[in-house]
């Protein structure tokens, strides 16, 4: 007999229309939420999906992967219907991870999540997990996973150095002395590190003796404000947030965020 009346949860969408049509219904929610003028201040939307490796390709094609716009013309549209008066030049990005953070918008029924991004808004400021990807310079991996319970995590030239008061230093993210990329040159032996602040939640950048003047240079650039923020002190650090860059010297340069994008 048919469950006429049942209240269970109900079933996941099975095919890419289904999926298409229950990521763009949770959109839309959301965005209903926004009055006349208040889009303006949404820099971008990103959907994050920890689907299965089977279906992922029931989500790529969800989100029409092959035409990057084409999702977000749909949005678009959304956003005209209801009069959100989105920024001219808002993106749209979609990220598969492994696991949801947990400060974003869980979408009902499937394991996906939406984060609306503004200059205020950081992806997961409570997260104590964090990434740093490697945009410029030659390092073992692209990209390195970080932890609260990393304690100092080194950043600098070669894995394994002697420094000035005769004991070892180990970076865990290291620029090999032999590479011919130009950028590991201007890395020093000791340049700066990431530790996590219980103070603060929240990860701090450190210039080490290496990455202050008149030495090399440790700066940092937000995605919301483009002015290089420089550190001149080994002893003040500088909370990072999602999506800065963080220059090494002149041309190594890398990105923390609290999202896995190496998928």
């Amino acid at each position: 007999m048919f469950k006429l009346f049942s209240k269970g949860k109900p079933e996941p969408p099975q095919d890419v229309k289904g999926i298409r049509e229950l990521l763009l219904s949770s959109i839309k929610q959301e965005l209903q939420k926004l009055d006349g003028g208040e889009g303006k201040h949404i820099k971008g939307l990103e959907l994050l999906i920890a689907c299965a490796p089977a279906e992922i390709y029931m989500y790529e094609s969800a989100v029409f992967s092959a035409e990057p716009d084409r999702f977000k013309q749909e949005v678009q549209r959304i956003a005209d219907d209801y009069a959100i008066d989105m920024p001219e030049q808002w993106s749209m990005q979609t990220s598969f991870l492994d696991e949801l953070p947990a400060d974003v918008i869980k979408i009902p029924n499937i394991n996906a999540a939406l984060l609306i991004k503004t200059p205020e808004h950081v992806v997961a400021n409570h997260s104590r997990t964090a990434y740093i990807t490697v945009l410029n310079g030659e390092t073992a991996k692209t990209q390195y996973q970080i932890n609260a319970t990393d304690g100092k995590i080194n950043i600098g030239r070669e894995q394994k150095v002697q420094v000035s008061d005769g004991f070892f230093r180990i970076n865990t993210i290291a620029f090999p002395d032999a590479s011919a990329n130009e950028a590991n040159k201007y890395v020093s032996r000791q340049h700066a590190h990431i530790e996590w602040s219980n103070d603060s939640g929240s990860f701090l950048l450190f210039a080490d003796d290496g990455g202050v003047p008149p030495r090399n240079k440790v700066k940092i650039r937000s995605l919301t404000d483009h002015t290089p923020v420089k550190l001149n002190f080994v002893e003040l650090g500088h909370a990072l947030q999602e999506g800065d860059q963080i220059i090494l010297g002149e041309l190594a340069v890398l990105e923390f965020s609290y999202l896995n994008h190496s998928n």
